[in-house]
């Protein structure tokens, strides 16, 4: 049993009374007998007297020590001596230095949860990076949660839970959303001629590459001051069907991008025509062009003038880190008509690039979003399915294999292993269910589920489910007859990614990475975001071929 300085006291209190040596009124014998008209007693009386007192009194303080001994050894025999002597400090007021000493401690976590937070910031911003830098700023994360705890544990109570609400610990939701410093935004204004015109050439790759080379090519038709038109869908995708093209317009309150349909109204008077054909990249070939891309530019009538070219040497697997000057320098003309392409692979002002809402001036949180269908029905199938709070994952397996493991390191994990780290984030995060995007089969993704428990609890995944027309949550695409469209599907599934709480995404994916565009350009973007195993490496990687 717990005893404090205040149990003592009372103790003692009790064992006075029987040790008071302190004065007090006592009959005088003398003054008694000749009160009571006795005989005064003699002088051997008196000693007599005062002989038997002072043995009672020696008799007394003889059974008060030993009462006193056998108490203190009861006392230490059924009680911890530590508990005994502890003092409660509780009730004494902090002497100066203490309070110096706790005002530090304060301001050494606050400090410490400032750069934490930095740290997370840099750790979201590197898409970039290496995986050692990252591993690297995750490290120092991990040291500075380490040195917070250490300040706080003097403070922690048996009882105290950092991940109380209101705790010191508590201060900022883990997962909180990330500051995108919108202020620090670095722009340019894009005011085309309307009589100068950039095709855009696309090439490389699936549609998420195809919407990120349009978006630079956006940069580069501002930066050029020219209207950009959009390809046709017999030599590019149908991007009508996904995004909002005309939005784009609203958005930057002038007509800076036309539809192939629109640039060929535009030129009645002459046959549509490229007049100079502007190669990016020198090789290992130009433009990322091949003779059938040419031959169905020629079959939609439009004329190429001239040879395809290129104002530099430049290896597309080795791009130069370029500026806007040296763009502006190198690709302007005075041709009505130019071609740029491909620019998927450009490094150009990153910096600008990567900003949220991009590097153009203009009125809406990001140019190149979903269509209104594709966002309403990802809004119905979240409210359908998953609520407020749900984490999204892509889950790359199709063709991932061979193409991780030809990286240093592989970004290509074993299901078990993939299942502990989704269940790290799923503990910090809290989420309740999980969104899986993915073109994993069926063994794969069964395995996952079965293996992701969290405090005993299995957590579960969703797919978008096959058609059922007593679900209404995706009745605006087959009203539109865009239902079986591989391309809508695939930006719905982005869409919905890019509303959830927290998002996992597959290094070395453009998918992923047009998902954190749209996060990051929507404000969305977690602490938590992160991809697949973030500095880790597969556990077991097989041999090359």
């Amino acid at each position: 049993m717990e005893r404090n300085s205040s149990d003592d006291e009372e103790d003692n209190q009790h064992l006075i009374p029987q040790n008071d040596t302190r004065s007090r009124h006592r009959e005088n014998p003398l003054s008694s007998s000749a009160t009571n008209g006795g005989n005064p007693r003699s002088a051997f009386q008196i000693e007599d007297i005062l002989s038997r007192r002072k043995i009672s009194l020696n008799k007394r303080y003889v059974l008060a020590a030993v009462a006193l001994t056998i108490s203190i050894g009861l006392i230490f025999l059924f009680t911890d001596p530590r508990q005994l002597f502890s003092v409660n400090l509780s009730s004494f007021k902090l002497d100066p230095l203490s309070s110096r000493v706790k005002e530090s401690e304060l301001r050494a976590l606050y400090l410490l949860r400032q750069q934490q937070l930095e740290l997370l910031s840099i750790l979201n911003g590197t898409t970039n990076a290496n995986s050692s830098v990252k591993f690297a700023v995750s490290k120092q994360i991990s040291l500075n949660k380490e040195i917070q705890e250490a300040l706080l544990s003097p403070h922690k109570t048996g009882n105290h839970s950092g991940d109380e609400p209101g705790s010191v610990v508590n201060l900022y939701d883990r997962c909180m959303k990330v500051d995108q410093k919108l202020s620090d935004r670095k722009t340019v204004e894009w005011k085309p001629r309307s009589d100068k015109f950039l095709f855009a050439i696309c090439l490389s790759g699936q549609m998420s590459n195809h919407l990120i080379c349009l978006e630079k090519h956006m940069f580069f038709a501002a930066l050029l001051d020219r209207v950009l038109v959009i390809p046709s869908s017999k030599f590019d995708y149908q991007y009508d069907r996904v995004i909002d093209i005309e939005r784009i317009n609203t958005c930057l309150g002038r007509n800076v991008v036309v539809s192939f349909d629109q640039f060929k109204d535009k030129l009645k008077k002459n046959r549509p025509r490229i007049d100079r054909f502007i190669c990016y990249f020198s090789s290992p070939q130009l433009c990322y062009v091949d003779d059938e891309h040419i031959k169905k530019l020629k079959g939609l009538g439009v004329s190429i003038e001239g040879k395809l070219e290129s104002p530099w040497s430049e290896d597309i697997k080795k791009p130069s880190k370029r500026t806007v000057d040296e763009v502006q320098r190198s690709f302007k003309s005075d041709d009505d008509v130019i071609a740029i392409g491909d620019v998927f692979y450009a490094d150009m002002e990153q910096d600008w690039v990567m900003q949220p809402g991009g590097p153009i001036n203009h009125k809406c949180k990001t140019l190149i979003e979903p269509s209104k269908l594709i966002l309403l029905t990802a809004q119905r199938f979240i409210q359908t399915f998953l609520g407020n709070n749900f984490i999204a994952i892509h889950f790359r397996r199709h063709g991932f294999l061979k193409f991780c493991n030809a990286k240093a390191p592989s970004c290509f994990y074993p299901i078990p292993q993939a299942a502990e780290c989704i269940a790290r984030i799923v503990e910090r995060s809290n989420g309740a269910v999980i969104y899986l995007s993915t073109d994993a089969a069926e063994s794969e993704t069964s395995l996952l589920q079965s293996l992701l428990v969290v405090d005993g609890k299995i957590v579960p995944l969703v797919k978008r489910p096959p058609r059922n027309s007593a679900e209404k949550w995706d009745a605006l695409l087959y009203r539109h007859g865009i239902e079986d469209d591989s391309q809508v599907d695939a930006m719905l599934d982005k869409t919905i990614c890019a509303m959830s709480s927290v998002f996992i995404g597959a290094s070395g994916s453009t998918f992923t990475e047009d998902i954190l565009r749209l996060r990051k350009d929507w404000r969305t973007s977690s602490m938590c975001d992160e991809y697949l195993c973030r500095g880790e490496e597969p556990n077991f990687i097989a041999e090359d071929e």
